[in-house]
């Protein structure tokens, strides 16, 4: 059978960038591609995000004029990715892109493709020099967002953008009612995946691979699951029988390590009911069981009975910087004013779900960003707000954990918090 032709993967891939330059995700669009041409096609159009700043410098200086075509802008976005990826394969990612651009507006603007992408391949090294000279083109991320890191993380900055324009690892968590790290990594090992144990049992894949090909993944002896977010399970302390509640669930990864880690009675709350859905789908797969409910948790009236809950997790919607490799779109959907919205937003779940920790319970809050406002400047508003909030140490006698992304895990934030009797 034949292998769908670049071109084709080309066009799809113009249409997800496309719809993120205009504030959509590429998720619907990805998910209604062919499956042959899905892996391609989501390569392009994360490459092509993950290098976004970079293309849109390269073409200032190709174009005359801001091109008034969506769809051909992006396609030129991706195939300027593309020419720098794969140098061995110029001349056919020129023809494969002209052609893409056939089916756009009858063809007109062929012309335009051909001669854009052959004016980079002449002017390469002129133009590449220019893009390292600038900020935005050199670090791939909006300029707000190069600028509030270089302020707050003086001197990592530089690693932590790097990172964020690398590809993520492919990291897995047993599930220790079943197996443990050892164990199943010697049958990964068996089974021609090079993977590498991190601790009890968190493994890091050398090279991602389709769930299918993990032994017993639909058997829900295995997750996928980044190594820094599986610090939250340990860091809540958690002991049997307590009741716990997962704040916001979704997807669920979090919710199933708690119920993995110890037997407690657990309430997860989502606040969107399709994302809920895979909340209970991800539970059935590892065969364990919670109370998932569809609720706003700022809204205590709408789902809380009044018994209070020994732990809580708060794991609270945020700009996601420190994921952004994983969701390169979000560099590109997030502007500047977003931190400040969010971190009023996690400031009213903090205030809401303190009413519901018993005395003496504890409350852990993360996030996966790596803005001080979303992390320890919004913990430390809390504590002011919250007299009889105590932080406690999360490790090595430190008062949070501020994960940076990096070659083992993404950027994660985790401070917690206990309620004095």
């Amino acid at each position: 059978m034949l292998s769908p032709p670049l071109a084709s993967a080309l066009r799809a891939a113009a249409e997800a960038v496309a719809g993120v330059i205009a504030g959509r995700t590429p998720e619907a669009p990805l998910a209604a591609t062919i499956p042959a041409l899905r892996p391609a096609v989501m390569d392009l159009v994360f490459g092509t995000l993950r290098d976004g700043g970079r293309g849109d410098f390269l073409l200032g200086r190709l174009l005359a004029r801001p091109l008034q075509e969506p769809l051909i802008h992006a396609l030129l976005l991706v195939a300027l990715f593309r020419l720098e990826q794969r140098p061995q394969d110029v001349h056919t990612t020129v023809d494969q892109a002209v052609d893409a651009a056939a089916g756009i507006r009858r063809g007109r603007l062929k012309a335009l493709v051909n001669g854009v992408l052959r004016g980079f391949l002449r002017r390469r090294d002129e133009l590449l020099a220019a893009a390292e000279a600038d900020v935005v083109a050199r670090w791939r991320h909006p300029r707000w967002w190069i600028e509030r890191l270089q302020a707050e993380q003086p001197q990592a900055w530089p690693a932590v953008l790097a990172a964020g324009n690398s590809h993520p690892p492919m990291t897995l968590r047993v599930n220790r009612r079943c197996d443990d790290a050892q164990h199943y990594l010697a049958e990964l090992v068996a089974a021609g995946i090079e993977a590498q144990a991190l601790d009890a049992v968190a493994i890091r894949l050398e090279a991602p691979v389709a769930v299918e090909r993990l032994p017993g993944f639909a058997a829900g002896r295995v997750s996928v699951q980044d190594w820094g977010a599986q610090r939250a399970a340990a860091l809540l302390d958690l002991h049997e029988g307590q009741r716990v509640l997962d704040a916001c669930a979704a997807p669920g990864g979090k919710t199933a390590h708690i119920l993995e880690t110890a037997d407690v009675e657990l309430t997860a709350l989502e606040l969107d009911a399709q994302r809920a859905g895979r909340v209970r789908e991800n539970l059935a797969r590892l065969g364990l069981a919670a109370d998932v409910r569809v609720a706003d948790c700022r809204r205590l009236e709408e789902w809380w009975d009044g018994r209070r809950f020994e732990r809580i997790l708060a794991d609270v919607p945020c700009s996601a910087s420190g994921v952004a490799r994983r969701h390169p779109d979000i560099k590109w959907l997030r502007r500047a004013a977003d931190v400040a919205q969010f971190a009023q937003t996690q400031a009213a779940i903090l205030d809401a779900l303190w009413h519901v920790l018993a005395p003496g319970g504890k409350m852990l809050y993360c996030t996966c960003s790596v803005f001080r406002a979303e992390n320890v400047d919004q913990i430390k508003e809390f504590t002011r707000r919250h007299p009889d909030a105590a932080r406690l140490p999360t490790g090595c006698a430190e008062l949070e954990v501020h994960l940076m992304p990096g070659p083992d895990h993404d950027g994660f934030y985790y401070a917690l918090l206990q309620k004095l009797a």
